[in-house]
């Protein structure tokens, strides 16, 4: 990245400016004002980017995209998402984003990566597959080389392959499972999730009725590669996914542990790796709810602790997941969160913070205790404007912000995208990357959705191809990979990017 030519500080400037105004000029120079702008400009993220001839070609192309994007009645990133899904397809700016090379996902649950048709035609009909109706008109899912045994607050268990058998139409059977798994719906989603309570319940139901489906063994292995194909496919090169690690289980019953999970996911990886040469990989940061006890707290950390010992290469470090509203704060499990530092065992923290429209309260003084605690990057971070300490501290710490355009949206902290609180800070350019979630749970596929909210939404008229640069480099240089890995990547990245900046160009 080259630098800009040298312009002038921002206190010459204003001490200009302040000159001018008290010489009793009329009209002010309009240097200063073109200087002033410039300046702005620059600030924002990917300002100071210096674009060749064929970026200049690129960036002319999307700035009139763009334009004509803006001046449309039904404006996307005004819309919730499940409105704008169909619009956001058929725009010319999502086709570029979708052959862009996007770098990393760096927040991305592993329960929500795969679309949930491909799970309903490729998972539910295959044998051995049993389905119950719980008392709160959700499903759940078993394999069992067995009736299974009844569970509590669910009807009796049917063999999906016979309730097919007897059902008159099986479309309507598959698309009445596929609600189940994804809050998507083509009713009008205001109605149909009134309220963050409502759509937080509703959400998480469906990783619920995933789980008896995904956490089978055969199925986990083949979710997790499909799930890599996808991304691969939305042009991202590397992943760092956060997983609770279930156990899974056999037919017969007979479960696994965490390790034999990771190991999993690693021989998949590998493989995935193997058949795509050009996919960086993969890095897991293992999670627990925050709703657990200090007991299992310290359990889960001990445990992480260990996993990041035997798997160094694919452990990125540990995370609390769930509402932070209904979870308890950071601060609580504070002793268990001290072990790693203590013991002299590097173990990152990657935590959800200010995920919340909520002031003052202990769970909105999460962002300031996820820095305390030395938090890698701050996933979500929505409320961040509103703690300018942690503003600062994590622009001087080099935390970068994860933001996921979509999922805060879909969860009700945010109705219009352009007055997302990442505006601000892309045009400060604040460490931040984009990332998409679960993007199964919301309809979505990839990265380009939210890439497209970005760049389009509270990116404005002002963000450009050095903004998508640089949000895309951001997904590497804030990423868990050392530093030589990440020289790697980006030279990987580069590559991809001038090909595809020739390409579309052209």
């Amino acid at each position: 990245m080259a630098a800009s030519p040298q312009r002038p500080p921002v206190a010459v400037l204003l001490l200009v400016l302040l000159s001018c105004l008290t010489g009793g000029l009329s009209i002010p120079d309009p240097r200063l004002r073109e200087a002033l702008i410039r300046l702005e400009d620059s600030m924002q993220a990917g300002g100071k980017m210096e674009l060749t001839d064929a970026e200049k070609r690129l960036d002319a192309l999307l700035l009139k995209m763009k334009q004509e994007e803006t001046a449309r009645a039904d404006f996307p990133p005004a819309m919730h998402f499940f409105k704008a899904r169909d619009l956001i397809r058929a725009s010319p700016i999502f086709s570029v984003l979708q052959k862009m090379p996007k770098g990393g996902a760096l927040h991305v649950h592993d329960l929500s990566m795969v679309d949930v048709e491909w799970v309903v035609k490729n998972v539910t009909y295959r044998p051995h597959c049993y389905m119950c109706f719980t008392d709160n008109r959700s499903i759940r899912f078993i394999f069992s080389s067995q009736w299974p045994k009844p569970r509590p607050g669910c009807s009796p268990w049917a063999l999906l392959e016979a309730l097919r058998a007897k059902t008159k139409n099986a479309t309507d059977l598959d698309n009445s499972i596929m609600n189940n798994l994804t809050l998507f719906t083509d009713q009008d989603p205001e109605v149909v999730y009134p309220s963050q309570d409502v759509v937080w319940d509703r959400f998480e139901q469906t990783f619920q009725a995933l789980w008896g489906l995904v956490t089978y063994t055969p199925v986990f292995r083949d979710y997790f590669y499909r799930g890599l194909g996808q991304f691969y496919t939305d042009n991202v090169m590397y992943l760092e996914v956060r997983s609770l690690l279930p156990e899974l289980y056999e037919l017969d019953g007979s479960t696994h542990d965490k390790t034999f999970t990771l190991k999993s996911y690693q021989d998949v990886t590998e493989q995935f790796t193997a058949n795509y040469p050009d996919f960086f990989g993969v890095r897991f940061i293992s999670t627990v709810h925050r709703g657990v006890n200090m007991s299992v707290m310290t359990e889960v950390v001990e445990e992480a602790m260990k996993l990041q010992k035997d798997f160094p290469h694919i452990m990125a470090g540990f995370d609390m997941v769930g509402r932070e509203e209904n979870g308890r704060p950071l601060w609580y499990f504070r002793e268990a969160l001290s072990l790693p530092q203590e013991r002299g065992i590097n173990l990152p923290f990657f935590f959800h913070a200010g995920e919340t429209d909520l002031e003052g309260t202990d769970v909105d003084q999460n962002l300031l205790d996820a820095l305390l605690f030395n938090t890698s990057r701050i996933g979500h971070g929505f409320a961040l404007l509103r703690h300018p300490v942690a503003k600062d501290l994590s622009r001087k710490s080099k935390v970068a912000v994860e933001v996921c355009p979509v999922s805060n949206q879909v969860m009700k902290l945010v109705k219009d995208l352009r007055n997302h609180p990442a505006a601000v800070l892309m045009l400060e350019n604040h460490p931040l990357v984009i990332s998409s979630d679960d993007p199964a749970a919301f309809g979505a596929v990839g990265l380009s959705y939210d890439f497209y909210e970005a760049f389009v939404g509270f990116g404005g008229i002002k963000s450009h191809l050095g903004s998508l640069k640089q949000l895309a480099m951001n997904s590497i240089r804030y990423s868990s990979l050392s530093p030589q890995h990440q020289e790697k990547a980006l030279a990987l990245w580069n590559t991809k990017w001038n090909k595809f900046v020739s390409e579309i160009a052209r």
